[in-house]
Formats: C-alpha cells, sequence, structure tokens
C-alpha cells in the first residue's frame, strides 16, 4: 500500500470501479480465458490465421484498448453480441465466489458507487451475481453504455465539458469507445453525472489509470503496492481500501448526505442479475 502525499480534504462525491481483476484477483484466471476465447474467435469466425493470432490478439489490445475494437478498426465485420457471447460463454466463472469482506466495505461507504467496465453487461451481471456484489453499485458503464445508447449532455454538465469535445463523437459507428481512450472517461464522467474532481477511479490497469488521471480523476492503482504513473494511491488488494482511504468514510453528515440527494442520478446501464 502505498499514497502520494498528506491525507486529502476532498469530500469524494463518488467512487468509479473497474470490475474485471479489479474488484478479483487476476490469479483466478478469467483474464486468459477470455484472451484465449478472442484468439479462438478470431481463429474460426474472422479466419485469421492460426500463427498471426496471439501477437495480432496481444497487438490490438495494446494499441486501441481490447482486441475486439483493434478488429473493427481494422474493417472486420463481426455482431457484437455474438463476439461476447462466445469470448465470455465459457469463463470459470464458477472461480468466483461471494466476497462479503468486500460486500461489507462498499455497502459502508456513502458515496456514490459505480462500475466502469469494458466488458458488456452480461458478463458484469455474471461477476457482480456470483461475488453477491449486484446491490453494492448504483449502475454500470458498460460496452453497450458507451457504444449503442445516444449518449446526451445533461444540462448541469454542459458548463464542464471542453466545447471541442463534440459529445456526438463518442458514439461514432466506425470504432468502439472503451478505456484507456481519453474519450471514455469523458463519456463516463457524462453518463453517470459526476465531477471528475470529486470521484476517486480504481482500475488493475496502469493505462487506464494514466488516463484517468488525465481525465481529472483520483486514480488507484489495484493489484500493485507500489503507485504507477497517474496514480495517487496504490492497493495490494481491493479489500485495503478502508485502511489505505479512511477519509472516504470521514465525510458522512446531514451536509455531505443533502449533497448527495442532489447530485445523484441513474445511469444509463443497470445490470440486474
Amino acid at each position: 500500500m502505498e499514497r502520494v502525499g498528506p491525507s486529502t480534504t476532498v469530500k469524494y462525491e463518488c467512487l468509479l470501479f473497474d470490475m474485471d481483476d479489479t474488484l478479483y484477483p487476476m490469479s483466478l484466471g478469467l483474464n486468459s480465458a477470455c484472451r484465449k476465447n478472442i484468439e479462438e474467435f478470431m481463429l474460426t469466425h474472422l479466419n485469421i490465421d492460426e500463427c498471426e493470432v496471439p501477437t495480432m490478439c496481444l497487438d490490438l489490445y495494446r494499441e486501441h484498448g481490447t482486441t475486439m475494437a483493434g478488429l473493427k478498426a481494422l474493417g472486420y465485420k463481426f455482431d457484437d453480441d455474438e463476439f461476447h457471447a462466445l469470448v465470455h460463454g465459457t469463463l470459470p466463472y464458477h472461480a468466483l465466489k461471494p466476497d462479503l469482506v468486500l460486500r461489507n466495505i462498499l455497502l459502508s461507504m456513502p458515496q456514490r458507487k459505480i462500475i466502469f467496465t469494458n466488458a458488456d453487461k452480461a458478463h458484469a451481471a455474471q461477476v457482480l451475481s456470483r461475488m453477491c456484489l449486484e446491490d453494492c453499485f448504483e449502475g454500470v458503464i458498460c460496452f453497450e453504455t458507451l457504444n449503442t445508447n445516444p449518449i446526451e449532455e445533461p444540462q448541469s454538465m454542459k458548463c464542464s465539458i471542453n466545447e471541442t469535445n463534440d459529445i456526438n463523437t463518442l458514439n461514432s459507428a466506425t470504432r468502439i469507445i472503451c478505456k484507456p481512450a481519453l474519450e471514455s472517461f469523458q463519456a463516463a464522467a457524462i453518463i453517470a453525472n459526476i465531477d471528475p474532481n470529486k470521484t476517486i477511479f480504481f482500475d488493475d490497469s496502469i493505462r487506464n489509470i494514466a488516463t484517468g488521471k488525465a481525465a481529472g480523476f483520483h486514480t488507484v492503482i489495484v493489484g500493485r503496492s507500489s503507485l504507477v504513473p497517474g496514480a495517487d494511491h496504490a492497493l495490494r488488494s481491493i479489500h485495503n481500501m478502508r485502511e489505505a482511504l479512511p477519509e472516504l468514510w470521514e465525510c458522512e453528515g446531514e451536509e455531505y448526505t443533502e449533497q448527495m440527494m442532489i447530485h445523484s442520478t441513474a445511469v444509463e446501464t443497470v445490470v440486474k442479475a
């Protein structure tokens, strides 16, 4: 566990959580199984040469945020739902167990809590349900949220968005919006009606943390004991939140509750397992 500088006095209004390999450890094997399924999809459904698939899969992930986004950018045509069903259909979800420790921590935190994931809503529902966390979050910002539904700018946010960033470009039909693209963080802030300066973003990805910081969020790298570029805090485990961020439990009170009632709003996609 590591943190930067003295304890802040900012009253955080929202906690934005990545899901996979953040709420549970990478050691459970879902990540590696997902990559194998993506490679199988590329081989059998897109007829990409077998010797090219592993390197291509990794290169597209690195360049575009997800392999799926990279394949679309290269011009490959396939159904999004079919891709997600095949990639996630055989994941070892049985490895995910109810996490009552994390559940109690999340429920004790007074801030709004939202999932921000590149995965599709069906996968998010599976993960949160198996971990018994589905009612710990206000909602889920996921693949469908960013790439299916039109993103409309709330009236309260119009003055805070850079005029050069036309929000209509966030849903371009020619490319997938996903982390770590800056547009995805801008879209998440609009969808959830949150102020990045009063929001903490938790993620296991170094590049997502860097972009989150550039977008104005306070950032926590999860799964590491030392800081990475752009991270304000480092957590070896998501279970260390109370120890590392005690200020999250120090902002309760009538004034804070009233403020949350004013700013709270439902996010675009809510998963119900």
